[in-house]
């Protein structure tokens, strides 16, 4: 069974598993899942608790050991097994296998991991503690969900708030949620049950935002400039390398002009999509930006990118960053009045077949 650590509650109401893994892509929603299990075990007597970390140096037959030993002063235990790189290797992966295909009487087993990859979903160990057990997902929470989250959990604190203050909320805290849950709790001590004032939210939360370059992508598709600069501010002042900027920016118009160029040809929007490798949301994103660019503006901005990434090389002069920043407000620049891009191939709804 998979369920997401948001529905984990209402799964406990329901009665406690003896194996749970937890997969924390978020780390604060991974430890109040891990909390929240903890506590319902106590609750129903299980109040021994054993932790144990697999680091490099860990003896798995400590976790072979504890899974076959009765505890000598409680019925009742959590194993709390964490695995930080979430690599228990090949001796871990035999023990892991070993303790799903029998689950020791009167624990509930607890085994913490970082965010997986498909690879290691796929693993022979973690099959068999996903089909052995409940899997609680602690799934990132994207900008696109934290406005909805932001909301609950201010609701949890008997506190509300307009769209405005959402919106500022959420442009301060994206991308980093442990620190949104610090400010939140410092609006519950400063102010009472209701709705919050704008301008003491704004006086009251830090910037503590942190951008990832891989979602630069999609900000250009949706034509977010405001979103964008504040992006590139944060990737520059958290140090992340010009070229991996420069890399998404090129990357995306390069996607672009290859779709504009299939659809001036008269083909089809999803088999022009297709052909240039676009798949997921991006294809939802990318036909309105396909309206607001013709080719030849696609070509320009791609020549620009190769100026910005002869700066890179000490090959040409000028200041790098308001480079790629000119570069993205270009790609998401609305069309001129009256001038809309030759559109052969139809640009609508996305026909997923």
């Amino acid at each position: 069974m998979r369920i997401d650590s948001e529905k984990l509650a209402q799964h406990l109401a329901r009665g406690i598993k003896p194996l749970y893994t937890i997969v924390g892509d978020e780390m604060l929603l991974a430890l109040e899942a891990a909390d929240k299990l903890r506590a319902t075990a106590i609750t129903q007597g299980f109040d021994e608790r054993r932790v144990l970390i697999a680091e490099s140096d860990f003896d798995w037959g400590e976790l072979a050991m504890l899974g076959s030993s009765m505890s000598l002063f409680a019925p009742k235990r959590v194993l709390d097994l964490r695995i930080p790189t979430g690599k228990p290797g090949k001796e871990g992966s035999e023990a892991l296998q070993k303790l799903a295909a029998r689950l020791p009487d009167d624990t509930i087993v607890m085994i913490s991991l970082p965010g997986l990859d498909r690879q290691a979903q796929a693993s022979k160990w973690f099959e068999a503690l996903d089909g052995a057990g409940v899997t609680v997902h602690a799934a990132a929470v994207k900008r696109s969900r934290l406005t909805g989250w932001l909301t609950e959990r201010l609701a949890g604190q008997k506190q509300t708030a307009d769209a405005r203050t959402l919106e500022f909320l959420v442009s301060r805290t994206e991308g980093n949620l442990m620190a949104a849950f610090q400010e939140l709790q410092k609006l519950a001590l400063l102010f009472p049950a209701g709705t919050l004032p704008f301008d003491d939210v704004k006086n009251a939360v830090l910037d503590v935002a942190r951008y990832d370059v891989f979602e630069l992508g999609a900000t250009l598709l949706k034509g977010e400039r405001a979103h964008f600069v504040r992006m590139l501010d944060g990737l520059q002042g958290e140090g992340v390398a010009a070229p991996l900027v420069l890399w998404a920016i090129a990357e995306e118009t390069r996607a672009l002009a290859k779709v504009r160029a299939a659809l001036d040809a008269g083909q089809p929007l999803a088999q022009a999509m297709r052909d240039a490798r676009v798949w997921g949301p991006r294809q939802d994103l990318m036909p309105a930006a396909l309206r607001r660019l013709t080719s030849a503006q696609l070509l320009a901005i791609l020549c620009r990118a190769a100026l910005a990434d002869r700066m890179i090389k000490g090959l040409a002069s000028g200041d790098l960053w308001d480079a790629l920043m000119q570069l993205g407000l270009e790609l998401m620049a609305p069309p001129q009045k009256g001038r809309q891009p030759p559109n052969k191939g139809k640009i609508g709804a996305v026909d997923r077949g």
